[in-house]
């Protein structure tokens, strides 16, 4: 089965689409019980959102699920965020902290191996590739990794979660000018709100490939997805919401294609 999906461009940026996958290899399916199954942690729709937004970028994407692996997640097992509720690289339960295993058919040790081997390094491999053809080619790359979330989930975050979540860890993964630009534009769109480095700051993704110095620039965009669909199942696309979203993602990646360094 084919798990990566590439779409090679000649310009500066690449997206990265890390969870939109519901893919799932057989053996994994099997072992996830009736909550697991629903695939409620998706992140529903976002390939579509994107599509189209901009010319010549370049997409990397992986159709496998989280929930077999999560292809955001440090492989070493370490949490991106200690001290707070979060899920791991296999994870164990869905958002809301319920698990998602059959009684026995967790994961063990050497299945995560077998997954992080099978699933996360193709992605990370495929990944790197693009960045490094993107950046001989213009002196410079600029990620950035697509994801959303549902806007209210009491495990991982009190309250409502601001409609765009721009996370570049505290500035350390892009240069200031791109933060700021995306930033910008979030902060303009009228009827939206937003925030910078809140509860989502980066996963590993931006942390492991944002190296400003290197001339590798990442930043992420965790949108709630209040913000284009349902928040329900069955998480339905609302085409009349996306497309006033559609019209600012497209003026972030307009802009982030026209970024030059200083």
């Amino acid at each position: 089965m084919s798990f990566l999906d590439i779409t090679r461009g000649d310009g500066p940026l690449v997206l990265g689409l890390p969870h939109t996958g519901t893919d799932l290899p057989d053996d994994v399916a099997g072992a996830l019980n009736e909550t697991g199954g629903a695939l409620a942690d998706t992140d529903w729709h976002i390939h579509r959102l994107y599509d189209g937004l901009a010319e010549d970028v370049t997409t990397v994407r992986t159709t496998i699920h989280r929930y077999a692996i999560d292809v955001n997640r440090d492989p070493s097992g370490a949490s991106l965020y200690p001290g707070q509720n979060t899920t791991g690289l296999c994870p164990l339960t869905d958002f809301d902290g319920i698990p998602i295993y059959k009684e026995g058919c967790e994961p063990g040790a050497a299945e995560v191996e077998r997954r992080r081997l099978a699933f996360h390094v193709p992605y990370h491999t495929a990944l790197s590739a693009e960045l490094d053809r993107v950046r001989v080619r213009h002196g410079f790359a600029i990620l950035y990794d697509c994801h959303s979330i549902r806007s209210e989930i009491p495990f991982l975050f009190d309250g409502r979660l601001p409609d765009f979540n721009i996370g570049t860890d505290g500035g350390k993964t892009c240069a200031p000018g791109i933060e700021t630009a995306v930033a910008d534009i979030c902060a303009r769109a009228g009827g939206y709100t937003t925030v910078r480095n809140g509860r989502f700051r980066g996963g590993w993704t931006t942390r492991q490939y944002g190296r400003p110095a290197e001339g590798l620039h990442a930043i992420q965009m965790e949108l709630a997805q209040s913000t284009y669909m349902t928040g329900h199942a069955p998480w339905a696309y609302d085409p009349r919401r996306a497309d006033r979203l559609r019209g600012h993602l497209k003026t972030i990646l307009d802009t982030l294609m026209r970024w030059r360094p200083e």
